[in-house]
């Protein structure tokens, strides 16, 4: 069930009703985990037999850790949590990558094998819900969270229907105080949340898939042989892309639970008009750069043991976190590449302090803003491409080493929209990067705000032809 269907906006509206119905806080609450269920059932209900295996494991293994006293029988329940949610991770999500590398190493070696593979496709949001499910048993692990005493809820946290297949990852300390009281649907909440469900699906729809999905199709097919400028509006396009769809996602989920009472975690804050790799991480998707930073660079040591650990700490974490996006090199090389840019970004930082040189001024602001948002676009590519080769083609003719056709993208304006737009979405950023979208809306006069939301109305009744799933989705 797609955000951009109309399915999707009858079953918000089923819901928005039945929320706003008198029934009492906990019956509402089994509305909410139904509600959950129906929808993550709209793809495959086969796969909310794996949901509900996390959410029983969990909820177990967070009383079993609370009740133990001896320190084994902890880990001994922290280790059956990890094990059974990343068991089924690596089982559905990456058993046919190692099945299939597996193969071509053995060919290599002369000695050809034929491993089983899964036939099912990969569940949706599995990788966001197994993060969240972590999160609470190795929060109460750290004793820095008690379980929830009722089931109900812990369903409600990892089936709430608006962030569950695309996240943003909720951690649990932040959703559970929102279980605990009731609530209930206002005319702000309400008005503002179909605002930023509007605001999401223009971005989604009308910016992402109308706008420069085409370009980046063309661009990015395997058998395109791009000329440099077409190339450059290709890697360009796919940026612009690639944040009007998650960042739309983000902003439908936000607007879905807003309308319901409920507040989800900002995902974007302005990452193109980030200063530094660092910068750019701490602005883009952060819920996951956040879970890794807590969950996973911290616990390996984070930067406390010197430059090597360090160093490990860094790439370990960020080609995880490419893997984390999928099964495929192409992921592990753009996660990778980011690990070595955030390595030399953090050794550059230590030469400017050693050398005490005085603070970057707007000039050199801009000129490393610059810098950040090109290396970005260039790691986009191994994203995108459907393979290293390919990706390698593209980079090849970005820099203009490979002569490729010049009219891959055969329409001047449809290229002229493919530079344009990421470019502006850029200045925008760089403009804003320090207000929110509320800040920004609630300046503007009511006559404005209105002229606003119905052109993007008109403009998703214009784009509604073809409605494509959310990027995230595949993750």
């Amino acid at each position: 069930m797609l955000f951009n269907s109309l399915a999707f906006l009858l079953f918000l509206a089923a819901v928005l009703a039945l929320h706003a119905s008198p029934l009492s806080w906990s019956a509402r609450k089994v509305v909410l985990l139904v509600a959950g269920c129906v929808f993550y059932s709209a793809w495959n209900p086969v796969f909310l037999g794996l949901l509900a295996i996390s959410a029983v494991t969990d909820w177990f293994v967070g009383t079993r850790i609370a009740r133990a006293t001896a320190p084994h029988g902890r880990k001994f329940y922290l280790a059956l949590s990890l094990t059974t949610n990343l068991g089924l991770l690596a089982t559905f999500k990456y058993g046919n990558f190692i099945a299939n590398n597996l193969e071509a190493a053995a060919a290599w070696a002369g000695h050809p094998v034929s491993l089983p593979h899964l036939t099912l496709p990969l569940p949706i949001g599995i990788s966001f819900y197994t993060f969240e499910a972590l999160a609470y048993s190795i929060d109460v692990y750290r004793r820095r969270a008690t379980p929830w005493t009722r089931f109900t809820d812990f369903g409600v946290f990892l089936t709430f229907f608006p962030h569950l297949v695309a996240g943003p990852i909720v951690r649990p300390a932040d959703f559970r105080p929102q279980l605990e009281s009731p609530r209930r649907t206002n005319r702000d909440g309400l008005a503002w949340g179909l605002a930023l469900l509007t605001w999401g699906l223009f971005q989604k729809v009308v910016l992402a898939d109308g706008l420069l999905a085409p370009t980046a199709d063309v661009v990015f097919d395997a058998a395109a042989r791009p000329g440099t400028l077409d190339a450059w509006a290709g890697a360009l396009a796919f940026s612009g892309q690639i944040f009007f769809d998650f960042a739309g996602y983000t902003h439908c989920a936000i607007g879905a639970a807003l309308a319901l009472g409920f507040k989800l975690p900002d995902n974007f804050d302005s990452p193109y008009g980030a200063i530094g790799l660092s910068d750019f991480w701490r602005r883009w998707h952060i819920s996951l750069s956040s879970w890794l930073r807590d969950y996973l660079y911290l616990p390996l040591g984070g930067n406390r043991h010197g430059v090597v650990n360090t160093v490990r700490n860094v790439m370990i974490t960020m080609v995880l976190g490419g893997l984390w996006h999928g099964a495929a090199w192409t992921f592990l090389a753009w996660g990778a590449l980011h690990g070595v840019l955030l390595v030399a970004e953090r050794a550059a930082r230590a030469v400017w302090t050693r050398l005490a040189i005085r603070t970057p001024g707007p000039a050199l602001g801009r000129a490393l803003g610059a810098c950040t948002f090109l290396a970005v676009t260039i790691a986009w590519v191994f994203f995108r491409a459907p393979d290293l080769p390919s990706a390698f083609r593209l980079l090849s003719a970005m820099s203009g080493a490979e002569v490729g056709t010049f009219d891959v993208v055969r329409n001047h304006a449809v290229r002229a929209i493919a530079f344009a737009l990421p470019l502006a979405l850029v200045a925008t950023h760089i403009r804003f990067r320090a207000q929110s979208i509320r800040a920004i809306v609630d300046a503007w006069p009511a006559p404005l705000r209105a002229v606003a939301l119905g052109s993007m109305i008109a403009a998703l009744v214009m784009f509604s032809n073809d409605n494509r799933a959310f990027i995230y989705f595949q993750f």
